[in-house]
């Protein structure tokens, strides 16, 4: 009898063709080094001052100009090519960790590391608009999503494996090492975008007659007028803001959970729980496409968020509270997915950049609300009181964001609505 053949599962396929996955390694080198070096600068900070106050100052130097400058980002995503935009911005913030690993080998003044972190993040408000509009037009309308889900994964992943092997560099090397490692990420970043040919993927949305004749502002307004009128991307978008603000909350509140279920090694654990559950959801995300899907999974989401973060509240070993983590994890990639997905399908190609421009820092103020609120929470109500009310909020928040059926029909700026979707008809 003649022996049979075994037949392999055949691995998923990434949306779109080379152009897309060398957009994708472009994310992921530079991604995987942000969280690296994050790890390095603070070793930094605090090695030379011992302060809690400018770690504090340090983290905050990193995200404010993201939500600050991040509608000019999107401003600027709209005007001029974007694959030269996404070079220029990883060449600059090489060079900005050539200046922080300087400042991490010499006696120069340590106030000058949130300083240029602060600059290195500024540089790179350019970088999300560019890769969110740039994929709408390097993938094909139903592999959105799919390609949400991989941008979505990339930067789950750098959050267990970047600080890893920022943790091991560490302690092999200098933290300057760490910072001069980050600066050859942006570099291979800069590298891969360069070996995707130049193309109208990348073409501003814009002639420079139009350009000069709108100011930045009003570009600005084009984008918030573009949201406003696709009430459905406004409500994912929102959902995401609401989970970015309970990451902010959980990175402060972790730190409590771990020492009180494992000691000092349990928030570096739980911290790698809720990444490896946000790969493991973004995964089961590929798997579900359809949009009259997107309200069940949206409510499923939020669900799982508000009854982990609620429980975690209550864990008393280290296994429970990593299982939470887990789903916590699951549960929060779940809106970022959908809102990845819904910007680009719902609005129309000449505001897409300007439109996530804002969204995209929304989510980042967010995260800074999230861990800003946490220790006066806590010190008023108890780490199990915190995270409870952070999970009733979540219930509540959730409740008014799916009250009425997200309907796919948009307004004047966004795409034009499906047949059969005037009225509402179209709705999820």
């Amino acid at each position: 009898m003649l022996p049979t053949r075994t037949h392999l599962p055949r691995l998923p396929r990434l949306p779109g063709d080379r152009r897309f996955a060398l957009l994708l390694l472009s994310l992921a080198v530079s991604a995987c080094g942000d969280w690296l070096y994050n790890v390095a600068l603070l070793a930094v900070v605090f090695e030379r001052t011992h302060s809690a106050s400018l770690l504090a100052l340090t983290t905050a130097a990193r995200l404010v100009p993201m939500v600050v400058l991040g509608p000019l980002g999107g401003v600027l995503a709209h005007r001029y090519d974007r694959r030269h935009l996404i070079i220029a911005s990883d060449l600059a913030r090489a060079l900005l960790m050539v200046a922080l690993a300087a400042v991490a080998l010499t006696g120069l003044p340590i106030i000058l590391a949130p300083a240029i972190a602060a600059a290195a993040t500024a540089a790179g408000v350019v970088h999300p608009p560019c890769v969110a509009a740039s994929t709408a037009r390097l993938v094909a309308e139903d592999e959105l999503q799919r390609a949400s889900v991989a941008r979505a994964a990339i930067g789950q992943t750098a959050i267990v494996v970047g600080p890893a092997l920022g943790a091991l560099i560490l302690l092999v090397a200098s933290p300057a090492a760490a910072i001069a490692l980050n600066g050859l990420t942006f570099l291979a970043s800069a590298t891969a975008v360069t070996a995707i040919a130049a193309q109208d993927a990348f073409r501003p949305t814009v002639g420079i007659a139009a350009t000069n004749a709108t100011s930045v502002l009003g570009d600005m307004r084009a984008g918030a007028s573009a949201l406003r009128g696709a009430p459905t991307a406004i409500r994912l978008t929102a959902a995401e803001v609401l989970c970015s603000a309970v990451a902010g909350l959980v990175t402060v509140t972790l730190v409590l959970v771990g020492r009180k279920t494992a000691g000092t090694s349990g928030y570096g654990l739980l911290l790698g729980a809720i990444g490896a559950g946000g790969v493991t959801g973004a995964m089961g995300m590929a798997r579900i496409e359809a949009t009259d899907q997107w309200r069940r999974i949206l409510a499923a989401g939020l669900l799982l968020v508000a009854i982990s973060l609620a429980a975690l509240g209550l864990a008393t070993n280290l296994l429970s509270a990593l299982a939470l983590a887990f789903l916590l994890g699951g549960g929060m990639i779940v809106s970022e997915v959908l809102s990845e997905t819904a910007l680009p399908r719902l609005l129309d190609d000449a505001v897409l950049s300007r439109a996530y421009g804002l969204a995209y820092p929304a989510a980042i103020c967010g995260i800074v609300a999230g861990s800003l609120i946490a220790a006066p929470l806590v010190a008023l109500l108890g780490l199990t009181g915190t995270l409870v009310a952070a999970g009733s909020c979540v219930l509540l928040v959730a409740a008014l964001l799916l009250h009425h059926p997200l309907a796919m029909a948009v307004g004047a700026y966004g795409r034009t609505a499906p047949a059969g979707a005037e009225g509402g008809s179209n709705s999820l």
